[in-house]
């Protein structure tokens, strides 16, 4: 026991770091986590406070138990063996495959990077890039929801931005946790990401094993009362306008719901710009299966330009960004008295919901006006048939610069001229004609409210 024995100097070495890293994860890991634990229950608590909504217990669980729960769900273990079977690949093969599905879906929320970064950089963005307005705000609906109930805002798709103008806009009343596609998968967004919340969902993906993960996850964060954001068009409108909804999400939700449990109120949300970032990207994909050719180096070079023309003092923002609530809707009242799959005209309700309240913005207006002119207006005759649209348009439902058509019917047409979509000659305005799909583009997020 007291004999001398000789190592080489690496393997000593080497030992210790095994020893001090064995000691680490069995004594000091643990004591560290749990302080740093105990300090985010205790921010979290503070900030429930302030918070309309305030965060649920089940967006605070740790992410490998959350993952536990979604593999060893019976309907999970299930869809497991039949995975197997039909790929003819061993059982412990499969359940390996699910886990995986679940780490890539299930987020590992913070509430200090959500509510101390996330917030201020979605402040910061919306600001710089629009002049941010809130349209129509149904505020008796949303009021009167239940405190218990799980709130899902369901919106419209237009631009990437709407993540950062929703996050920011409704920031002292929840945290959201969104649905995003394969798009943010990318290192090191999807860490920031899933740090705020978010969960990853592979919009074209066939794989029942796959969507059963899928579909077990959603139904526990709603049972759990974790508000949600989510787009019912299951990706950004190529058109402009409203698209046909996806059922996917909101199936998983109606048949994980039953009578007597919590209920799910639904928010509309319809949102419109008066620059799209993404405009002529979604209008080349036209006609290719929505295939997006958006190469770092165009992206890039666009915030590059930007960065460049702000420090010449020449940088003017991107127009206004709108932003309505409509009225709520909740899902026990809607599945009362109603037999069969309700998914469908549920999405088409939501959708409905949605068209109503979309904002009638400066440029979507000024772009139906010329796009359905027969000969080029001059700009009395721009701001006349300015008016006459939004008589027919209920008020809150219309963004009115400074509460001044003429001023509006400028802001529309500078910045559509300014962009070369419409062309000015003597004085009168008329569509570019290699600009045409752009001035339809604007044109169709609110031709819906001109039948």
């Amino acid at each position: 026991m007291t004999s001398t024995v000789e190592l080489p100097l690496w393997l000593f070495i080497l030992i210790l770091l095994f020893a001090a890293v064995t000691a680490a994860s069995h004594l000091l890991f643990p004591s560290v986590r749990w302080f740093f634990r105990r300090r985010m229950e205790k921010a979290v608590a503070r900030l429930n406070t302030r918070l309309e909504r305030p965060i649920e217990p089940f967006k605070l669980l740790r992410r490998h138990d959350m993952i536990q729960r979604i593999v060893y769900s019976p309907d999970v273990s299930q869809a497991i063996v039949e995975h197997a079977k039909a790929e003819g690949i061993p059982e412990n093969v499969a359940f390996q495959q699910a886990k995986r599905y679940a780490r890539e879906i299930v987020p590992s929320f913070s509430a200090s990077t959500y509510f101390g970064f996330a917030i201020r950089l979605a402040k910061f963005l919306s600001r710089a890039l629009y002049r941010v307005r809130l349209g129509y705000f149904d505020e008796t609906g949303i009021q009167n929801i239940p405190k218990d109930a799980t709130v899902i805002f369901v919106m419209n798709h237009r631009s990437n931005m709407d993540y950062v103008l929703v996050t920011y806009l409704a920031a002292q009343r929840s945290a959201l946790a969104y649905a995003v596609g394969e798009w943010a998968r990318v290192w090191p967004l999807s860490r920031l990401i899933k740090a705020m919340g978010a969960y990853f969902i592979r919009r074209q993906s066939r794989n029942a094993l796959y969507r059963k993960v899928l579909a077990r996850y959603v139904r526990l964060a709603t049972e759990g009362g974790v508000t949600q954001a989510m787009f019912p068009e299951g990706g950004l409108s190529i058109d402009g306008g409203l698209q046909a909804p996806k059922l996917g999400l909101l199936k998983y939700i109606v048949d994980g719901f039953e009578p007597g449990m919590r209920d799910v109120v639904f928010v509309p949300v319809a949102l419109n710009y008066d620059r799209v970032l993404e405009d002529r990207i979604l209008i080349a994909a036209q006609g290719k299966g929505r295939r997006f050719h958006a190469r770092i180096s165009v992206i890039a070079g666009f915030l590059i330009k930007q960065l460049w023309l702000r420090l010449r003092g020449k940088y003017h923002r991107f127009g206004y960004a709108a932003v309505s609530f409509g009225e709520p809707l909740s899902l026990a009242g809607f599945t009362a008295g109603r037999e069969g799959d309700i998914a469908e005209p549920l999405a088409e309700d939501l959708m409905a919901r949605i068209a109503d309240v979309v904002p009638a913005l400066p440029v979507p207006l000024v772009a139906t006006i010329i796009e359905e002119a027969a000969a080029p207006l001059s700009r009395a005759g721009v701001e006349h048939a300015f008016e006459d649209r939004i008589a027919g348009l209920a008020p809150e439902h219309v963004h009115l610069p400074r509460g001044d058509i003429a001023y509006a019917a400028e802001v529309g047409l500078r910045s559509l001229e300014e962009r070369g979509i419409i062309l000015r000659t003597a004085g009168r305005f008329a569509p570019n004609p290699e600009e045409k799909p752009l001035l339809a583009y604007y044109a169709r997020s609110i031709r819906h409210l001109f039948p």
